[in-house]
């Protein structure tokens, strides 16, 4: 009797943690994450960016993740002081949980773009750099699009409200359901992207020390040259420093992305791993420990939905934040007209 009274209490614990994590670390996402994009799909939209491949991709991630959050998070914010109505309506549960693995699944895939773009910016090849278009950022973005939305179709009918005996009420009807949603989890939203960005971020590396190498290999062949013009030499050092410091940015921006983007996504990949090899009659105690982890590792990886616009200004370096100043120069401007 004391084991079952153990159990019981442990269980009350966990769902009532959960219930305070869903109330209020869920709202503090949510606000961060809705002002950061919001912030983002201001400043990314300015004219001078349009015609930026980089910037478009920056600037439809921030509208991906704005609809990440809000589909995501909302019902999550009622579900802390209500019944989480997913969890009784059945349309309003599939409408959910497509739109938002679907959307996650776009955000990662468009970062990966974003790092395989800066890739070819910064490559020696002449043709790779051709490569980098907005032309071809906007069909390879439609192409994700096109591919996430296909994969995740099948939340329409796999996800069902009103589930027993499973981590969440709205959850998959089936376990063939619950293993293809798991493993395209896991792999296809968490672990591919992860790893392409990584590999990606490498050679940018790699680029970038072959093309600082070329430039001192110039630099030291034309110093006699360079002697005879002084002024001219302390320009070209400064357009040289100016450079460097902005790859150093890039560089710096992409690596605290994709380092946060993998500890943020990588609970939820681990914790699905998990539940497609468990077994499907578990113990009440056991099922209070899975939703309460998975519900921890969803609000872990609503971070990663809402944290961009802060990663960009703290370690984009002057560019962004400047256009951030010059955006909101502008508004001052209009608001005192």
């Amino acid at each position: 009797m004391s084991n079952v009274s153990h159990d019981e209490l442990l269980i009350e614990l966990l769902n009532n943690i959960s219930t305070q994590f869903n109330r209020y670390l869920s709202i503090l996402i949510f606000m961060f994450g809705i002002v950061g994009n919001i912030l983002n799909i201001l400043v990314l939209s300015q004219r001078s960016y349009r015609s930026n491949s980089c910037a478009w991709l920056f600037l439809v991630l921030s509208i991906v993740n704005l609809v990440s959050l809000i589909s995501g998070l909302t019902t999550i914010m009622i579900g802390g002081w209500v019944t989480n109505p997913t969890d009784y309506i059945g349309v309003l549960c599939k409408i959910r949980a497509f739109s938002v693995f679907s959307t996650r699944t776009i955000a990662m895939w468009l970062t990966v773009l974003a790092t395989t773009d800066r890739w070819l910016l910064s490559n020696m090849n002449a043709h790779r750099r051709q490569q980098s278009s907005l032309k071809n950022a906007q069909f390879w973005t439609v192409i994700i699009v096109i591919l996430s939305v296909a994969l995740y179709a099948q939340q329409l009918y796999c996800y069902e409200a009103n589930m027993m005996d499973t981590p969440l009420k709205c959850y998959g009807k089936t376990v063939a359901c619950r293993y293809l949603t798991d493993i395209s989890i896991s792999l296809v939203t968490v672990s591919i992207p992860i790893f392409l960005m990584i590999l990606f971020g490498s050679l940018i590396i790699s680029n970038v020390r072959q093309s600082q190498r070329r430039i001192q290999t110039l630099q030291l062949g034309s110093t006699g040259a360079t002697k005879t013009r002084p002024l001219g030499s302390n320009s070209e050092n400064s357009v040289g420093k100016f450079r460097q410091k902005t790859d150093r940015s890039l560089l710096l921006m992409l690596f605290f992305q994709v380092i946060l983007i993998g500890i943020l996504t990588l609970p939820l990949c681990l914790d699905k791993l998990y539940s497609s090899f468990s077994p499907d009659h578990r113990s009440p105690l056991l099922l209070a420990t899975d939703a309460f982890v998975y519900d921890l590792a969803v609000l872990i990886y609503d971070i990663s939905n809402g944290i961009t616009f802060y990663v960009y200004t703290l370690c984009g370096g002057t560019v962004f934040r400047k256009a951030l100043y010059d955006f909101i120069m502008s508004m001052k401007l209009k608001m005192g007209c």
